[in-house]
């Protein structure tokens, strides 16, 4: 079962990046997502297997952005890809069927073709706003989101579907209401002052319903 709190890293150098996942883990997050994007290969793989290691120390879930090949090497547990990154298939031939595969969707087109591609999951957005993303897709808001779910159920699609950009503690239950399976969360975790405290809370309100 997927975890329904998902952590994407932040930091601009490899040491602000681990000290950044190691707070998340040591605050309860059991699902870590390795965003890191300008940097060097090498700095690359050396930060992912220290990522690896620390969630090993957690038994925590921990999925590499955009790179099945170093996924691999370092033996993560999947993969995330956007939709201009490797083609799922691909991907799915180089890290095989046990490991996780993850896709970004911005559309219901989107949705639908990482449902065609047989991702394991789907990060659906953005929610709102984010500064976390350079290029930010059409906003979704909660309308969006019911729409999505609704097509999703008509056409009997099962895959699950984290909300990402920009979301707030108070979004949780409306999110968790119109279908969605949890939540991909960056500067929320990142910047709180209390993360044990904030964990806790959207674990409670994420599981309420199950």
């Amino acid at each position: 079962m997927l975890n329904r709190l998902q952590y994407i890293s932040q930091g601009v150098s490899s040491h602000e990046q681990i000290d950044n996942i190691r707070h998340a883990l040591d605050a309860g997050c059991q699902w870590i997502q390795l965003r890191f994007k300008n940097t060097s290969e090498e700095v690359l793989q050396t930060t992912a297997a220290q990522v690896k290691r620390h969630c090993e120390q957690y038994a925590a879930t921990f999925i590499l952005n955009d790179d099945p090949k170093l996924a691999m090497e370092v033996d993560a547990d999947g993969v995330h890809l956007g939709l201009t990154d490797m083609p799922i298939e691909q991907a799915r031939n180089i890290i095989g069927s046990h490991k996780i595969i993850g896709g970004t969707a911005n559309t219901l087109q989107d949705v639908f073709k990482r449902a065609h591609e047989k991702c394991d999951y789907v990060g659906v957005g953005p929610y709102r706003f984010t500064s976390t993303k350079e290029k930010l897709s059409p906003i979704l808001g909660l309308s969006g989101y019911q729409a999505i779910m609704h097509s999703m159920q008509v056409h009997d699609i099962q895959m699950p579907v984290y909300a990402i950009g920009g979301i707030l503690a108070d979004d949780l239950e409306e999110l968790m209401r119109c279908g969605v399976y949890g939540i991909a969360v960056s500067g929320m975790i990142t910047k709180h002052q209390n993360k044990l405290e904030l964990i806790q809370l959207l674990n409670q309100r994420l599981y309420a319903t199950t």
